[in-house]
């Protein structure tokens, strides 16, 4: 099954696996090792992270590295940024009326 980007953040767990990755590549031991969780748990989380794309696998010997793959993330980024605007004009609205409200008519500035 195919996951999108929005299942796999939608877990704070894996989001936390993302943000450990996205510093340096990390086996699936060293990333169990920063939970109190079982290795297969953490094995499941990046496969999903895997799975939409998040992250990618890199064979070095016997060991096993994940690596973030951050381009993956914009479809978040394009999602979120028309809604960041909004939310920004309506707290500069805001803002704008409580200056008025806290302002004395007749004091200027």
């Amino acid at each position: 099954m195919r996951r999108d980007v929005f299942q796999a953040i939608a877990d704070p767990t894996r989001r936390e696996i993302i943000s450990l990755i996205a510093h340096q590549s990390l086996t699936p031991n060293l990333v169990a090792d920063k939970f109190n969780m079982s290795r297969q748990a953490i094995s499941k989380h990046m496969q999903i992270l895997t799975e939409c794309g998040l992250l990618t696998l890199n064979i070095q010997g016997r060991e096993y590295y994940y690596s973030i793959q951050p381009k993956k993330l914009n479809e978040v980024y394009e999602w979120l940024e028309p809604l960041r605007e909004l939310w920004d004009k309506r707290f500069n609205q805001l803002d704008q009326l409580l200056e008025n409200k806290t302002t004395p008519k007749n004091q200027k500035l």
